[in-house]
């Protein structure tokens, strides 16, 4: 029996991360158009692509290969982004899960820097190595994408190398070429550390969106 990659709808106190679908698309299209300045080396949809792209991430959910989500304001109950689980690997023993990576990850702008980001990384975390038990999260991204990487970098996460060609390039005008990425993770062992580091951020995003009376 093999492990079925399928991501449960996950809520915290800022962001709630619902399964990818066609009722994410208007809010989605909204998100990605309101400041593309900073998604020079990532795949964010413009508002006329998002319907192919929700069926792209949705062929990949039917292969077994990624659980798409869109990610929801709670402050506002609209779609923001979006994020993936991605990538399961089983090595040791059939349909127990040892990795997977986090990715696919974008937001719009008025999203980033209010703890969305942190939160949904908590939640994904957490529930990867929390319900599903695995060694190790991995997270990828354009070894260029200096604002990327940044933000892995807050989680936590180690910088484990620069691999050369190794996946798809998004950086426009670079269609069907390879781009070198920068390859993160975050252990088990890790994990209680950065778990705590992320929740001192969520919480202290939160409270900087709460009315002072």
């Amino acid at each position: 029996m093999t492990f079925a990659l399928q991501g449960p709808p996950l809520e915290g106190t800022l962001v709630r991360l619902e399964p990818l679908g066609h009722r994410h698309a208007a809010d989605l299209a909204v998100a990605a158009e309101e400041d593309r300045g900073g998604y020079a080396y990532t795949w964010v949809p413009r508002a006329d692509e998002v319907g192919g792209y929700i069926d792209a991430q949705l062929a990949r959910a039917a292969s077994g290969r990624l659980a798409p989500y869109a990610q929801i304001s709670l402050a506002t109950g609209r779609a923001v982004g979006a994020t993936a689980y991605w990538e399961p690997r089983s090595w040791l023993t059939d349909g127990v899960l040892d990795a997977i990576e986090v990715g696919f990850t974008w937001l719009a702008r008025s999203a980033q820097g209010t703890g969305t980001n942190a939160e949904a990384k908590l939640l994904l975390f957490r529930h990867a190595f929390e319900v599903w038990q695995v060694s190790r999260v991995d997270l990828k991204t354009d070894a260029r994408n200096a604002r990327s990487r940044a933000a892995i970098e807050k989680t936590g996460a180690r910088l484990e190398g620069v691999l050369r060609n190794w996946s798809r390039s998004w950086a426009p005008g670079e269609e069907g070429r390879l781009r070198d990425s920068a390859i993160y993770s975050i252990t088990a062992a890790e994990w209680p550390e950065r778990q705590e580091r992320l929740e001192r951020r969520v919480r202290s995003a939160a409270g900087a969106l709460t009315p002072r009376r």
